[in-house]
């Protein structure tokens, strides 16, 4: 059961209950919400329901009346669970509201009068600049800065700025910035129990629950930096409990069939203990902790508007001991519309799989017109899969091929499947299609363009819903005071002798992912990978060995490899973790990327898999 803040000396718990939502998905369950409310004692629910994308795919039928605007889904849990939130008194801070937290808020209140609660509800606004930043997007890049746009070693990928290529204005779907905590804990001490939130980072609900329940002033920073990498662990759904875990293969597979959602117990101090309720499935370890503490990052400072955690001296077991206060300026997520976006798949079998490839591509190009050419932005041909040596199957033998088109024109990406008809029976030796032939029918993108904007300019209000004709809003202000942002770190370990020595000493091969667990996922364009080795006695060669130098090695061979992509590398010694950003690798990224594995999901599986050199004094 909650308590007032002036109460409270033991930690808050913060349960969160959803980690995404994606279109063609409903993400996590409603009922997850409920369970979370249930099975054991909590003080605070909250609810990510946003990736990068979310709102703009639905910002163009919210804007003609065909959507509500809000998820469905934070709304089905919510009518689940609202007489478990007032009889328990859980307080609720979900971002679920999307573009029109007031809908969904005004839904709520509604539901709140029928049953005779006497809850609060308010939502926050401030994070939609639509109309300070659109109808159409900027001609010129300096309109709206691009967020590497301060980072000199970042060369911008060639259609970072497509939009500044044309003649005619090309209309800006939405622009959301993120929102901190500071709006949402301004509610709860003018008494709101649910709050609705638009855009806020993805850790601000928890950052807001810690806040709050401390009794913490805006300048704490070392304080609001623990809860921020608290949020941080559990707000991607069951990511820390099990979900998304390298090291799965070295637990019963049952353990991760269902796994619980996770609880953030945070201290006075800031320092917090993840947990689950009890009897619910997954795992909690320092492995699956380090995994998500590594997730997502953009370096050693984990920047959010109300402060950055600087992370060189994480530990699993409390948070790190150096923060500062908030950046002036927070990231804005403008989309607009990219044009049309095709793929075809293609299969070969076995024997002489590279030359058919090879003969493809050439016919392929031979036969698109040279003035479709012209309109395509992307035309990749990529090659996935090696066949087996002799095989003991014709699946074990088969590869395909991923054509992957997106011009602004459809009928630039129709030029393709023209090209194909025109190949007709041209083609190589034992040439076979899947159903996914028929995506090479243009379907529209939108794409992605990271801003910044100033926190001062933010017009952020939390607003209290009285009735449905009555609102009361109180604007929120802004951080006191900001520390303008530095060049991120960058480095290699420097070697000592004796390290030298043992990695000139007599090695054996052997995968990575045998002695090192990873996690990887995106930032847009750039794509971030955190590996770290569980036994401590493999720390000194991994650090070593995984230098600047090492991963750009690593990469040379990808088909989405150029020179101009810049590798950052940072450690966090005392979990025994090396991290990298790659800038740029994603193309635009979200929507917008060409790449197979387009949100980088994947490549610390495909790193892991490589063979490497270990010194055999350390295996043994």
């Amino acid at each position: 059961m909650s308590t007032s803040p002036s109460e409270n000396s033991r930690p808050v718990r913060v349960a969160n209950c959803s980690g995404y939502h994606v279109l063609m998905s409903k993400g996590d369950p409603a009922c997850e919400m409920y369970r979370q409310a249930t099975l054991g004692d909590v003080d605070f629910i909250t609810g990510d329901y946003l990736a990068e994308v979310n709102m703009a795919n639905n910002a163009q039928a919210f804007q003609r009346g065909e959507h509500p605007g809000y998820e469905q889904t934070a709304w089905d849990g919510i009518q689940q669970t609202i007489d478990v939130i007032a009889e328990k008194g859980i307080k609720v801070v979900l971002n679920g509201g999307a573009l029109n937290p007031k809908g969904l808020a005004l839904k709520v209140h509604e539901l709140i009068q029928q049953k005779g609660f006497a809850l609060r509800v308010a939502y926050l606004s401030g994070d939609d600049l639509y109309t300070k930043f659109g109808p159409n997007m900027p001609q010129s890049a300096e309109q709206l800065q691009h967020l590497d746009a301060e980072n000199n070693s970042v060369k911008p990928g060639p259609l970072t700025y497509a939009f500044t290529n044309t003649t005619k204005p090309v209309p800006m779907v939405s622009a959301h910035a993120y929102l901190g905590a500071r709006g949402i804990v301004d509610g709860l001490r003018r008494g709101a129990d649910i709050i609705i939130c638009g855009r806020v980072a993805d850790a601000s609900p928890v950052i807001a629950a810690a806040w709050y329940w401390h009794s913490w002033s805006e300048s704490d920073y070392d304080r609001l930096a623990g809860s921020l990498v608290a949020g941080h662990l559990i707000e991607c759904s069951a990511y820390v409990t099990g979900g998304n875990f390298a090291g799965f293969d070295r637990h019963p597979v049952d353990t991760f069939i269902e796994p619980g959602f996770p609880i953030a117990e945070i201290d006075a101090d800031g320092s917090c203990v993840v947990v689950k309720h009890p009897g619910t499935g997954g795992m909690i370890d320092v492995d699956t902790v380090r995994c998500q503490l590594l997730y997502e990052l953009q370096g050693n400072v984990y920047l959010n508007s109300d402060v950055s955690a600087i992370l060189d001296d994480i530990i699993v077991e409390e948070v790190g001991k150096d923060r500062i206060c908030p950046p002036p300026t927070t990231k804005l997520a403008v989309f607009y519309p990219g044009g049309f976006e095709g793929q075809v798949l293609l299969n070969a079998t076995g024997y002489a799989s590279t030359e058919k490839w090879d003969l493809i591509e050439r016919q392929l190009r031979h036969f698109i017109t040279k003035e479709s050419l012209d309109q395509i932005d992307t035309l990749e041909f990529q090659r996935i899969g090696v066949p087996a040596p002799n095989p003991g199957s014709q699946r074990q033998s088969t590869t395909y091929l991923r054509i992957f088109i997106a011009a602004v024109k459809a009928d630039a990406v129709l030029a393709v499947g023209r090209a194909m008809k025109d190949i007709s029976l041209k083609h190589f030796s034992g040439f076979h299609s899947s159903l996914d032939m028929r995506t090479a029918v243009p379907r529209p993108f939108l794409a992605y363009y990271p801003a910044v904007v100033k926190q001062d300019d933010l017009n952020e209000k939390i607003n209290f819903i009285d009735t449905p004709n009555s609102i009361t809003s109180f604007p929120t202000g802004h951080p006191p005071v900001y520390k303008a942002l530095q060049p991120r770190a960058s480095y290699n370990h420097s070697l000592s002798s004796e390290e030298v020595a043992l990695l000139q000493s007599r090695t054996q091969s052997i995968r990575l992912g045998d002695i090192a667990l990873a996690r990887s996922g995106d930032k847009g364009s750039n794509l971030n990978f955190g590996i770290f080795v569980p036994d401590a006695n493999h720390w000194s060669w991994l650090r070593s060995y995984m230098s600047v130098e090492r991963m750009r090695e690593m990469l040379v061979t990808d088909d989405n490899w150029d020179e101009s992509f810049l590798v950052e590398r940072v450690e966090f010694p005392h979990i025994h973790a090396v991290h990298f950003v790659i800038y740029g690798i994603l193309g635009r990224g979200v929507s917008s990327s060409s790449r197979l594995d387009g949100f980088g999901k994947g490549f610390a599986d495909y790193v892991r898999d490589k063979v490497v050199e270990v010194p055999v004094e350390i295996l043994n």
